[in-house]
């Protein structure tokens, strides 16, 4: 499990490797989410994911993927997406945070191999592992993890060159129409993101289906409709979901009662928190905390 840094909006934090320069390097299982799902987010960086070791299911702006050992996946900027496994089968990825600001070295080479990706109409390319690029894009990703993790004098101009070669390979695969995805901007993404910062923001409260239709301007069917769509659950389903990755992290890092931390995730009875914690999780709240409880 990770902690939680999701913006009320539902933005990520990003926590740059150094506040003097924008980008991240990350090692990641999907054994470190709870329940092995991500939350569903967004953010101004480019995201690219390459997969070490088993496989994920991946959705960007409601559309569902599998990525599978050697895939690499490229999210632009400020789509929503989180990857998940349903079956709880472990999977060893690599995430790659650069915001594009940090390809601005040139005003000329942003406008021409930047800009046009930003702002039209993709919201994913794919590299599969049998592609003609995979091995480029794994050899990198090596490249890259290596001189992140001994983070050598001047170790930063490194990683700045692979990112470049990185978006190299990116705006080449843009132009191979197989590895693309786009779509316009359907408007029910940005209602989606609405209703989802709301729970973000209000789930210690008493919330209903009425109240997150509300904060979309939508219908409660049309309200369900889009969550399906988006997030293939149902808007309480996903409400309940993130009440209880707060409360595992609570559960970890405080030492609240059971009682204060239901309560403060917005369960007001302590019996039905206990109840759906057991049928997800497969234990007690108490036993979670004696198994994952940071010291």
């Amino acid at each position: 499990m990770i902690d939680i840094e999701i913006m009320q909006d539902a933005s990520e934090i990003i926590h740059y490797d150094s506040p003097e320069i924008s980008f991240a390097v990350q090692e990641r299982s999907l054994s470190n989410y709870t329940d092995m799902r991500a939350l569903c987010h967004w953010h101004d960086d480019l995201e690219l994911l390459y997969i070490f070791d088993g496989e994920m299911n991946y959705e960007v702006n409601g559309q569902k993927y599998l990525l599978q050992k050697g895939d690499t996946i490229f999210i632009n900027s400020r789509k929503l997406h989180y990857g998940y496994d349903n079956n709880r089968r472990e999977c060893e990825f690599m995430v790659v945070l650069i915001h594009p600001e940090l390809l601005k070295a040139s005003n000329y080479m942003y406008r021409r191999y930047v800009h046009p990706i930003l702002n039209y109409a993709t919201d994913i390319v794919i590299v599969d592992h049998a592609g003609p690029d995979a091995g480029k894009f794994s050899s990198l990703f090596h490249k890259i993890l290596e001189c992140h993790r001994l983070a050598e004098s001047s170790h930063e101009f490194q990683l700045l060159g692979y990112f470049y070669e990185l978006w190299s390979l990116i705006y080449q695969n843009c132009n191979m129409e197989e590895n693309v995805i786009s779509s316009l901007e359907d408007p029910d993404i940005q209602i989606q993101k609405q209703m989802v910062s709301y729970i973000y923001q209000h789930y210690q409260d008493h919330i209903t289906l009425e109240d997150i239709a509300a904060a979309g301007v939508v219908s409660r069917s049309k309200c369900c409709r889009i969550f399906q769509k988006y997030l293939s659950q149902s808007p309480i389903s996903f409400l309940n979901n993130y009440r209880m990755e707060i409360s595992c992290n609570l559960l970890c890092d405080t030492t609240f009662s059971i009682t204060q931390i239901a309560t403060s995730c917005g369960f007001n009875h302590l019996s039905y928190y206990s109840k759906m914690f057991l049928q997800r999780y497969g234990c007690t709240p108490n036993g979670y905390r004696k198994a994952h409880q940071r010291k």
